[in-house]
């Protein structure tokens, strides 16, 4: 349990500066142009159309945050930000950021979402080309950072073709594929997910094993065929009812024996923790109409309801409260 003290509680409600410098860095791409090597703050300045006291500002706060490292008037990279925050780094994770930073305008009427149970912000991923990319290879960011937990615990030995249900960019189902030979995959989801998710199939070389089928997948034929269902973190934009409905549509879709895996950020039962599922939940509230974070024990009555058998949870204890609860259809 945490013990505060009033300095600590002060501290902690000022984090947000580090957090919003963090994200106008990423905004203005302050990294990129340092990947090559050293700048001075004015040249930097200069070539990212920012005024010179706005970077000269800027700048001592990466530093203390150690993202740059500066002498005199010459800045660096940190090996990390080299690694995480330049944009042609394979490992970039500018896209997760900047959809954190499209997050903050919800969040910053948190206080009227709670009091009046209504979004204050709209779903994330439709307003415009740059939000969903943005979205979509934030959610990229997020697998590539999970997968490898998600990997250990997931036994898809002998299963034929998975269905990536609400899969965005497909980095779930090209890294089972790549664990897995004998393995394809579906990748469904909303048409405007098509090109990035087709993009990243291509640059895995597994366009003869993946597809994409565009749908919503309330309302549109689920493709068959299928013998195992990964549904990674969308029960979360629904409520209760919803969950139920699209749970029911997977195991109906499945043959028997077919296997169903729900990831997700889940709460305790007792739901007084982890944080970070706590606090998604109140993300899901800024956000969407019904949406909200699932205790464990709920996520498993949702599968026995739709019929499931040897529901269990697979995989635990990972830093952000992420699990994974499994079941098979009888």
């Amino acid at each position: 349990m945490q013990q505060w003290s009033p300095a600590e509680l002060i501290r902690f409600s000022s984090s947000y500066w580090g957090v919003c410098a963090l994200h106008a860095a990423v905004e203005l791409d302050v990294f990129s142009p340092l990947y090559d090597g050293p700048m001075t703050i004015t040249d930097l300045g200069a070539r990212l159309h920012c005024s010179l006291r706005g970077i000269k500002a800027l700048i001592p706060a990466l530093c203390a945050m150690s993202l740059l490292q500066k002498e005199g008037e010459t800045v660096t990279l940190t090996p990390f930000a080299r690694d995480c925050l330049c944009r042609n780094a394979e490992g970039y994770l500018g896209h997760i950021i900047n959809h954190h930073r499209q997050l903050m305008p919800g969040w910053a009427r948190l206080g009227q979402a709670v009091r009046e149970g209504v979004p204050t912000r709209g779903r994330m991923g439709f307003a415009s080309e740059d939000e969903r990319r943005h979205f979509l290879m934030g959610m990229y960011n997020m697998a590539s950072v999970r997968a490898d937990k998600a990997l250990a615990a997931v036994n898809l030995s002998g299963r034929r073709c998975l269905l990536d249900l609400g899969g965005g960019p497909g980095a779930y189902a090209v890294r089972f594929c790549e664990a897995n030979p004998g393995l394809q995959a579906v990748i469904f989801d909303l048409p405007t997910s098509r090109c990035i998710a087709e993009e990243v199939v291509r640059k895995s070389g597994l366009e003869a094993r993946i597809i994409f089928m565009p749908g919503n997948f309330f309302e549109d034929p689920l493709p068959g065929g299928v013998d195992v269902v990964w549904m990674s973190h969308i029960l979360h934009g629904t409520g209760d009812d919803e969950a139920r409905q699209l749970i029911a549509r997977v195991m109906a879709l499945l043959p028997p024996g077919g296997q169903v895996l729900i990831q997700e950020f889940i709460l305790d039962d007792t739901q007084d923790g982890p944080l970070f599922p706590a606090l998604f939940g109140l993300n899901m509230l800024t956000g969407t109409p019904t949406g909200k974070a699932f205790s464990e024990e709920e996520l498993k009555a949702l599968l026995v309801d739709a019929g499931g058998e040897n529901v269990r949870r697979i995989l635990s204890g990972v830093e952000d409260g992420t699990g994974i609860i499994a079941a098979e259809k009888p």
